[in-house]
């Protein structure tokens, strides 16, 4: 949603002068989930095509011409390479990268659902079973800023859930992802990326074995890709451009502006969005944006394409917009507000939730739905790399019970095998009793 040409944030009222236009921006970020992959798709297709068909002839092909890799040994990190990056770090990085690892782990074990068994009839007992996916691949980028943040993100709640193979790739990863992967006890791990190395995860090479499901962001590449595969491997969401909304009347704008700083500074197209009722705060995070993103040149052209502050009418009409928006990143005031929230992919509550804790040590995952798609799911979480399988078991007294209803219900849908196969059992229990009584 690009709004102006300015070189700051631009100001919106939803009432009086200029309200069309503001209603106008507003209703084209319903549609921003639908940005177009079309300049890349063509490129993406032949490579995904070439490695489905081709293997490791064209995985080889396309990592010694897009990753500047020679030759089979080259795709694979070793371990002593993980761990020499480990204890290459400093103490203190070496600290916060346990920390960080700890907190998103507690946090994972809590999401984990549980198997369960329970009987509310007489003669049937139902539950669930939670499995663990067999394999799944972690995407990790490693382009503009590397993000060993995400390594700890993906593979972790992958751990907790119990998934036996996790494979991690990632192009040209830094030292301190390598020290990450060490930590972790990651044993797979390619320095490979884009749309190439989602293919051979969905479809298998003979160096890179296939997964279950890909997780992780990536560039317009790997987004074209994961959209690609998606029908023959799962995938957790399509990822756009970072996204932050700050609903508040009463913050600071030092703090709000911050905020909306540093998400900005992640892309050039990131959507960093202020709303309020109050004008006289609307234009102090303004005025506070731009200079804090002076020294920022992608927060400062994020911020003049894509800045918004949004002055509504009311408390409701805030409210309503930023659900309507539906955004990756929400920081409201109080925690009062959670009840009126439906659509956010994390929540951040209160003056001192900065939200870059959240992309790095609260525990809750950074992996979160852009493009409107908080309206439908949440974040990464231990429950993307679980499958739960229903478990039914009737005795002689619960298919009495309830099979001439469920024959009932089959005849009606014009099933007769599905009704035959009730009756069978119920015409043994007659049968049986009637045995019984001779």
């Amino acid at each position: 949603m690009e709004s102006h040409s300015g070189t700051t944030m631009r100001l919106i009222r939803t009432k009086g002068r200029g309200a069309l236009d503001a209603w106008a921006i507003i209703a084209a970020l319903d549609t921003r989930g639908g940005a177009s992959l079309s300049k890349v798709m063509p490129a993406v297709e032949r490579i995904v095509t070439a490695v489905r068909k081709g293997g490791d002839r064209a995985l080889l092909r396309y990592a010694a011409q897009l990753d500047g890799l020679a030759g089979h040994a080259a795709l694979r990190i070793p371990a002593e390479e993980m761990s020499a990056a480990w204890h290459a770090l400093k103490p203190a990085l070496r600290d916060a990268i346990i920390t960080a690892a700890t907190q998103i782990r507690e946090f994972a074990q809590y999401q984990l659902p549980e198997t369960f068994s329970v009987s509310n009839l007489d003669g049937l007992t139902t539950g669930q079973l939670v499995r663990p996916l067999a394999a799944v691949g972690c995407y990790v980028p490693s382009g503009r800023h590397p993000l060993p943040s995400t390594l700890l993100m993906t593979a972790i709640p992958a751990q907790v859930a119990g998934v036996a193979r996790i494979a991690v790739v990632s192009p040209k990863p830094a030292p301190a992802t390598l020290a990450a992967a060490h930590h972790l006890g990651i044993t797979e791990f390619y320095r490979l990326g884009g749309a190439h190395v989602i293919a051979a995860l969905a479809y298998g090479t003979a160096s890179v074995p296939r997964v279950n499901k890909i997780v992780g962001p990536g560039n317009l590449y790997v987004t074209a890709a994961k959209r690609l595969v998606a029908f023959d491997c799962a995938i957790d969401m399509l990822a756009g451009p970072t996204e932050i909304v700050v609903t508040s009347d009463c913050g600071t704008a030092t703090e709000i502006a911050s905020d909306l700083v540093a998400q900005a500074e992640h892309d050039p197209e990131a959507l960093a969005i202020f709303i309020t009722t109050r004008e006289d705060l609307a234009r102090e995070v303004i005025a506070e944006a731009k200079l804090r993103s002076r020294a920022n040149p992608v927060a400062r052209e994020s911020l003049s394409r894509n800045g918004l502050a949004i002055v509504a009418a009311d408390a409701d009409e805030a409210r309503a917009l930023t659900n309507r928006i539906a955004p990756e990143h929400l920081t409201v005031d109080t925690e009062s507000d959670l009840k009126w929230v439906d659509n956010a992919g994390s929540v951040f509550v209160g003056h001192w939730s900065a939200q870059p804790m959240g992309d790095y040590i609260s525990g809750p995952n950074h992996t979160l739905p852009t493009g409107g798609i908080a309206r439908v799911r949440g974040g990464l979480s231990v429950n993307d790399f679980v499958k739960l399988i229903t478990v039914q078991k009737y005795s002689r007294k619960g298919i009495a019970a309830l099979g001439p209803k469920a024959a009932l219900l089959a005849e009606t849908e014009g099933l007769n095998g599905h009704a035959e196969a009730i009756r069978v059992r119920l015409d043994s229990k007659s049968r049986s009793q009637g045995r019984s009584r001779g």
